[in-house]
């Protein structure tokens, strides 16, 4: 390939994401630092645009919550130790402007054996208003988590509460026992 081949390649991809009304995108592997620093980028770039306040932080918990539960629960990690202990998690976030609302999409891998017991969450949650979505969370606050769990129903619940419209999902499965999964919400 030479290099206007290269050029005109990555150009097509920077077109169809401008196109999208993409304005940030990272696939890749995350970590906690990653998140801080494309938090970071994503803070700067929307009061750069002078974004009012409560969107800015509203869009900054969506993102930081789905980055979270990348890092937490994707099926497809890297792990190491070189001074410390070291886990990677797979996954990808897009953050772009549609109908005049900010979205926020990430993706990772999950178990199979996971998808019914998120996709039940998730449905519940879509199925509740803002007022039922403020009451669930204050009960599951109280709630002793589930055994092995990370904190993820408070997650989706956040991400639920801050959205200014119902969640969307989806799962497409990927061999016997993983899928990639799919969670947008718009601010």
């Amino acid at each position: 390939m030479d290099s206007t081949m290269l050029a005109q390649q990555y150009a097509g991809i920077k077109r169809d994401l401008d196109e999208k009304g993409i304005i940030f995108s990272f696939s890749g592997y995350l970590s906690e630092g990653i998140l801080y620093s494309l938090g970071e980028a994503l803070r700067e770039k929307m009061t750069l645009e002078e974004t009012d306040g409560p969107t800015v932080r509203r869009v900054f918990a969506v993102f930081v919550e789905q980055m979270q539960n990348i890092i937490r629960y994707s099926a497809e990690k890297m792990t190491g130790a070189r001074e410390k202990p070291v886990e990677l998690s797979a996954g990808m976030v897009t953050i772009g402007m549609e109908g005049g609302k900010v979205f926020i999409v990430c993706g990772n891998t999950v178990y199979n054996a996971d998808v019914p017991r998120l996709r039940d969450r998730l449905e519940y949650l879509k199925g509740l208003d803002k007022d039922a979505l403020k009451t669930y969370y204050r009960e599951q606050l109280r709630e002793t988590p589930e055994e092995g769990a990370r904190g993820a129903n408070i997650g989706l619940i956040e991400i639920a509460r801050r959205a200014s419209e119902p969640i969307e999902y989806d799962f497409l499965e990927m061999d016997e026992g993983k899928s990639f999964f799919c969670l947008k919400a718009r601010i």
